[in-house]
């Protein structure tokens, strides 16, 4: 029989001093403290309820309801002279509880559900340090929100008579949200709407919203895909006055903006994009000069021409920073009269452009560049299927200045990696739709030479730039500029990944720079077609640090340049507006920019940039779960992608979708998880699974709802 709990009544005043003073928003009757407390003997009791009522004479607590008490607000104040406090981020769970990531650095603060004080996912807060248990992890307790990360959220509407409640998809809100009647907007049951969160009373556990859109019925491609835009907070039209002044946009060029330009409409240019594109905002030109040099030109839609600063086409184009790829879509950054017509390089038409023009050798080495604004016409509009083949038939259209800028690529690439250029390559997954958007195939985008051509041309004329402006002449201090910046991997994150290679049998070399970028790419090379590929160049690329943008250049350790911006797509990024009304201010001689405002706007597009690959991603993730939705009983090829304490995740080789093997339905074995090894042992006969084995696999259940799948293990 467990022995009752006893405490001398100084011992217990002390230790019940202590519970509010750890939880200093958080109101408690004398139940709640003996049930902390272990006390279940009627005199403890009351002993405790007499501490309280002492307590509450003493002015240390106050009493929130009959018998429910909470820390005075004076002790309050007193106590925040003596607590911790940090600031971080929200990482919301499903549960409720949550995990604070400190703006300090150092390990994650616990929350529990109890103590978040209404915050939600990605929330700025402040949160109070509970002293540190030995063996326990961190804790805390929110006590303020600083900033609301979020308020708008996309959900399954369910109403009653005189209310609803919106059911949110995302997986990191732990609450429903509370509807009025008046509120629904004329939602049914069901429907998947659009809520915003207006208030969140004190005592309520839900969250108060109104439905600010009805998106339609579930399971709807339209609707899901304006869902996942709405989810990440992209609008899903421009405003009628954005429209109105895009369509003021005079289309014709006057002979005087032609006469202030470069002409380069008589000499060769070509235009090589995806056979879907409607936007080209990027253009090559080639001709012989007498000396037997090149002349290169890159050519880039002159967008700044038409959206000028202080415009409410400029206010929408910074506002959304950025275009949006979806499996099915684009959201463009400007409207269509921008990005499809006036702005678009389209073949046979007089285009506006800002140009880079190099001379360059038959080594792609560049003996002088020039930077300004051109017009150019373009002979013909490429898909990169078309160029490709003329680079490996050597026969077409164009066939001798295609391979000729081929041949320039070919050696600026080989050049690239020998100074340390790290090659990623993330595969990127295609869908082929029917009319309704289903999935009916997807495949892998291939990257060949004609994609490779292009982007060697646009990294020269990006890295030019920044060099142009960014590298000290005279021992000036260059003027503030936009630069694309990539920061060197975090060493405890790379010693980590070494030693996660380790075990698979990998290696990489970290002694120096140029070492590592060498066993990186050797690496890659390895694993190319294996079951590990996908999870270790996932694991690579978050061991590296992201590339952002920002007006203090600290080169870009992935491309191996000291200097580099975004000049070359300005129809769909907002930083390379910025680039090119900073190079025409510059090239004009004019002072240098504020560097606080510059910065502001960087920190903003680096913001909406990683908001845009999350909904790109989660487009994806859907389509990869629906292509699946009626191949419930079939099975299919798959490689061991991870481990985890609920089973085994596995990537089916045809659609790259990932899907759980779960331990409870894998009947011949009872398997455990040896996490050091990335494998799974069964515990009778010892069968070992691990990461990159080929396996097959059954669908047993596909939730569109949740975008996941789980699998069965097929003997």
């Amino acid at each position: 029989m467990a022995r009752k709990k006893k405490y001398p009544k100084s011992q217990l005043h002390g230790i019940i001093v202590s519970i509010f003073a750890d939880n200093p928003f958080k109101a408690y009757n004398n139940k709640q403290i003996a049930h902390k407390l272990g006390i279940k003997d009627k005199a403890g009791k009351n002993m405790i309820y007499t501490i309280l009522t002492e307590l509450l004479a003493d002015g240390y607590l106050q009493e929130v309801k009959k018998g429910k008490f909470v820390l005075h607000a004076d002790k309050l104040a007193t106590l925040a002279n003596k607590k911790k406090y940090i600031t971080g981020t929200v990482e919301m769970k499903k549960t409720g509880k949550a995990y604070i990531v400190s703006d300090e650095g150092g390990e994650d603060i616990y929350i529990a559900p109890n103590n978040t004080h209404h915050a939600l996912h990605g929330d700025h807060v402040k949160v109070l340090l509970f002293p540190k248990r030995k063996g326990h992890k961190t804790e805390g307790q929110i006590v303020e929100i600083l900033e609301r990360k979020k308020t708008q959220y996309v959900g399954i509407l369910e109403v009653s008579k005189n209310f609803g409640f919106v059911v949110p998809d995302s997986p990191f809100m732990p609450v429903d949200i509370f509807v009025p009647k008046s509120k629904l907007k004329k939602g049914k049951n069901g429907d998947k709407v659009l809520v915003n969160i207006t208030d969140w009373p004190e005592h309520s556990n839900n969250p108060f919203g109104e439905v600010i859109e009805v998106l339609g019925k579930p399971g709807d491609n339209d609707v899901e895909m304006k869902s996942i835009l709405a989810d990440f907070d992209f609008p899903l039209s421009f405003p009628d006055k954005v429209l109105r002044e895009a369509e003021k946009i005079r289309t014709t060029i006057s002979k005087e903006e032609i006469a202030r330009r470069k002409d380069f409409r008589k000499v060769w240019t070509i235009t090589i994009d995806p056979v879907d594109a409607k936007d080209f905002d990027d253009a090559l030109s080639l001709r012989k000069l007498k000396n037997g040099l090149w002349e290169v030109g890159v050519h880039i839609a002159d967008v700044t021409h038409y959206v000028r600063p202080d415009t409410v086409l400029d206010a929408e184009a910074y506002k959304r920073a950025t275009s949006v790829y979806l499996v099915d879509r684009v959201i463009p950054m400007l409207p269509e009269k921008l990005s499809n017509g006036v702005c678009s390089l389209r073949p046979d038409e007089d285009k506006l452009t800002f140009s880079a023009v190099f001379t360059m050798n038959d080594k792609a080495e560049v003996v002088s560049q020039w930077f300004g604004k051109t017009v150019i016409r373009s002979n013909r509009r490429f898909a990169y299927e078309e160029v490709q083949k003329i680079i490996e038939t050597e026969q077409g259209e164009f066939v001798e200045n295609i391979l000729k800028l081929n041949q320039l690529a070919s050696i600026m690439r080989e050049i690239r990696f020998k100074n340390g250029a790290i090659n990623f390559n993330t595969p990127e997954i295609r869908f082929k739709l029917d009319e309704k958007g289903k999935p009916i195939e997807t495949y892998v985008k291939e990257s060949k030479e004609a994609n490779h051509l292009v982007e060697e041309f646009m990294l020269l004329a990006n890295k030019s730039v920044a060099t142009f402006v960014g590298k000290p002449k005279n021992n000036k201090t260059p003027k503030t500029f936009v630069y694309r910046v990539h920061d060197e991997p975090n060493p405890e994150k790379l010693n980590t990944f070494t030693q996660f290679l380790n075990r698979l049998g990998y290696s990489l070399e970290i002694q120096s720079r140029d070492a590592l970028a060498r066993s990186f790419n050797a690496l890659f090379d390895r694993i190319k077609g294996k079951g590990e590929e996908n999870m270790i160049e996932t694991i690579a690329i978050r061991t590296m640090s992201k590339a952002y943008y920002s007006t203090e250049n600290i080169g870009h350790y992935g491309l191996a340049f000291p200097y580099y911006t975004h000049f070359t797509s300005p129809i769909r990024r907002y930083p390379d507006m910025m680039v090119h009304r900073l190079l025409e201010k510059y090239l004009e001689g004019k002072k240098s920019v504020n560097k606080e405002t510059c910065e502001e706007k960087c920190e903003h597009a680096s913001e909406m940039e990683r908001k845009a690959a999350d909904a790109e991603r989660a487009s994806v993730k859907y389509k990869q779960v629906e292509f699946l939705i009626d191949k419930v009983g079939k099975t299919f090829d798959g490689l061991i992608s991870g481990v985890s304490k609920w089973g085994i995740f596995v990537e089916l080789v045809e659609s790259k979708s990932e899907g759980l093997i779960r331990f409870n339905d894998m009947k011949d074995d009872y398997y455990y998880l040896d996490e050091d090894n990335y494998q799974i042992i069964g515990k009778r006969y010892g069968q070992k699974l691990r990461l990159g084995d080929k396996v097959r696999v059954l669908v047993k259940n596909v939730d569109l709802e949740r975008r996941q799948l789980d699998f069965e293990m097929v003997e």
